[in-house]
């Protein structure tokens, strides 16, 4: 397998515009140009490990009987399946971590991508570096654009803390066990601590070394040669230098929740300040649990050794953007170098709209917005919109009002200016709209009997709204995992819960997807339109419009209007545009006939009033998408 060489990446951390890729690699690569629009894709998130095996002879290390471990999915498997994905309707292909992982922690396997351990080479459990290449070019040719998703902020369980400084990684135990079960001994309390080596707790002055005896100073960190399981030092060497890391253990509050014996913070205060400065610093200085080492990425050598490394996954995979993992666990300062040049770089490959998004796992707006400005990211996935709408309202049958509180809040909080050679589109129009992920349990997880009902009005609304929709795998295939491992199903076993086939085309939601994105393509309102709020409810229960929501989108004289109804209507049929003799006002002009292109829909034709209202039946966890005939 070809490796780029030190010299080659050293010149590349030296100067911006010194590419020397080995040739073959990078230096003879076709370099595609980029979106012309991001707002008209469809992201698909693929979980390499898990969507298609289509390479046995990388299969080593395989435990499909365990949803810890490596099941066999690779690049080639993903490139068999590029007609499933075409028929889906689907965009752009979001694929995970390339990068060479540890092969296991605790039992556990790097399957997912995120424990780095060589910056700069490929997973072989996927295939080599010209599978990947061969994999974007076939996805290119088919109309694909390709996201990789990349880590800056930390690498893998690689060093551990000699908090007792004897030379080996260690579970220490410290205090006594106390006296027995049901002794009233008052001299023998016992108060038993656990310190883990691998991950000790978070420590703002350094882990510290430590014996009975009381501490000792900062504790030394000892690298790891276990070549077996891949847990050997961090490459490229120079990512070695103990002081690249803050070596102060891993993050203990997490959100809201206060230091010890502290205050909790505010959530989500009235501007982009940062919230908790102690809960930031844990955010951005502490390893992620799991013993991942945190970068010291405010150091400007470490920035600019990250700035290099992904220029060259730009240049030699020819990739149109990048998903960021763990965002708000490095500081704006970085964003704010990184997006940049990042940008530069890949306009100078001719990609005029690389995007950047990154995964902020925080449902307060206010932090969220505050990556997307000073030219940091393009955009952020929309947790809050994951939170209080896809999981509030057409989970959980809750208010729709809520959605329109949090678009005041998108139009409030997020920035209303494209970054300069960015994507051309303001943060707020670009927002990473999805219903779940790898990280949080499946839409389907805990629901009633209506759960797929539930699901396809929710996909209805993400797919007709106003930023980027964001599938993730297997959701036509209505997986119903809980969290992470169990979120991670094989495609290729099908949905046998639901007695769907592998890869099957024919169920209800891949059917509902399909149709709609095929609806996307048709309307460029749908896709980049306006967005303007026609009805919302507080109402649940018997009420005429309990459920309903109802916005319009326009753009360029394509108008259309979308109401879904997130109601399951035990008593009744549908909800209406209406309450009372209060009817819906739209944007339409009298007489105009309306057309229902729901897909699987109700269908039907409607004519606006006099006064411009309209009066719609919306079948219960259905939706109706109104175009003028």
């Amino acid at each position: 397998m070809k490796k780029i060489t030190f010299a080659a990446l050293a010149c590349a951390l030296a100067a911006a515009a010194c590419h020397t890729p080995e040739p073959g690699i990078a230096g003879e690569r076709r370099i595609t140009p980029g979106s012309t629009d991001w707002r008209d894709e469809v992201i698909y998130q693929v979980f390499v490990d898990r969507f298609a095996n289509g390479d046995y002879s990388n299969d080593f290390g395989v435990d499909r009987t365990h949803m810890g471990r490596y099941h066999g999915g690779d690049w080639q498997g993903l490139i068999k399946r590029i007609p499933y994905l075409k028929k889906l309707g689907v965009t752009a292909i979001w694929i995970s971590p390339v990068v060479k992982n540890i092969e296991e922690d605790a039992g556990f396997a790097g399957y997912h991508g995120y424990w780095t351990q060589d910056f700069l080479s490929v997973n072989q459990h996927f295939g080599d570096l010209a599978k990947m290449q061969e994999l974007v070019d076939q996805l290119h040719d088919n109309g694909f654009k390709v996201i990789l998703d990349i880590v800056t902020n930390h690498i893998g369980p690689l060093f551990y803390y000699d908090v007792n400084m004897n030379g080996r990684a260690d579970d220490i135990l410290f205090g006594g066990g106390g006296a027995s079960y049901g002794s009233r001994n008052p001299d023998n309390p016992g108060k038993l601590t656990r310190t883990s080596e691998w991950d000790p707790d978070y420590d703002s002055r350094g882990i510290q070394s430590f014996t009975s005896l009381g501490e000792a100073g900062r504790a030394p960190i000892v690298w790891v040669y276990q070549p077996k399981i891949g847990r050997v030092p961090v490459q490229p060497e120079f990512f070695q230098n103990p002081a690249w890391y803050h070596r102060r253990g891993r993050i203990t509050v997490w959100e809201n929740k206060p230091p010890l014996g502290g205050e909790f913070c505010p959530t989500a205060p009235e501007n982009n300040t940062e919230l908790c400065p102690y809960l930031r610093e844990q955010e951005t200085k502490g390893d992620f649990p799991g013993g991942l080492k945190d970068l010291a990425t405010e150091r400007d050598d470490v920035r600019q050794a990250l700035i290099g490394v992904f220029k060259y996954w730009i240049e030699v995979g020819d990739f149109d953007g990048f998903r960021i993992d763990t965002l708000k666990h490095v500081e704006h300062g970085f964003w704010e170098q990184f997006g940049p040049a990042m940008r530069a770089h890949a306009v100078g490959l001719g990609k005029k709209t690389f995007f950047m998004f990154g995964e902020a796992f925080s449902g307060a707006d206010s932090l969220l917005a505050s990556y997307t400005d000073r030219e940091q990211v393009d955009s952020v996935f929309y947790f809050s919109q994951k939170y209080r709408v896809f999981d509030n309202v057409f989970k959980h049958g809750g208010p729709t009002r809520e959605i329109e509180r949090l678009h005041q809040d998108r139009v409030r909080l997020y920035h209303d200016r494209p970054h300069q050679s960015g994507i051309g589109v303001a943060p707020r129009d670009a927002l990473v709209n999805f219903i779940d992920n790898h990280d949080v349990e499946r839409f389907l997880n805990n629901t009633g009997d209506d759960g797929v009902q539930r699901l396809g009005v929710a996909l209805t609304y993400l797919l007709t709204t106003v930023g980027i929709p964001c599938i993730y795998y297997g959701t036509e295939q209505q997986f119903d995992g809980g969290n992470d491992p169990s979120n991670r199903e094989d495609m290729w076993l099908g949905n046998r819960k639901r007695g769907l086939s592998p890869y099957d085309t024919t169920n209800d939601t891949f059917m509902r997807i399909s149709g709609l994105t095929k609806l996307r393509k048709e309307h460029a309102a749908l896709r980049r339109g306006s967005f303007e709020i026609r009805w919302s409810t507080d109402h649940t229960g018997t009420e005429d419009d309990a459920g309903i929501f109802a916005f319009e989108r326009q753009h360029e004289g394509d108008h259309v209007l979308v109401a879904v109804n997130a109601h399951q209507c035990d008593d009744k049929k549908s909800s209406r545009t209406r309450d009372g003799a209060n009817l819906m006002k739209t944007g339409f002009a009298a007489g105009t006939k309306l057309t229902d292109m729901m897909p699987d829909g109700a269908g039907g034709t409607f004519t606006v009033g006099q006064d411009g209202t309209l009066d719609v039946d919306v079948p219960c966890l259905g939706a109706r998408i109104l175009v003028k005939q």
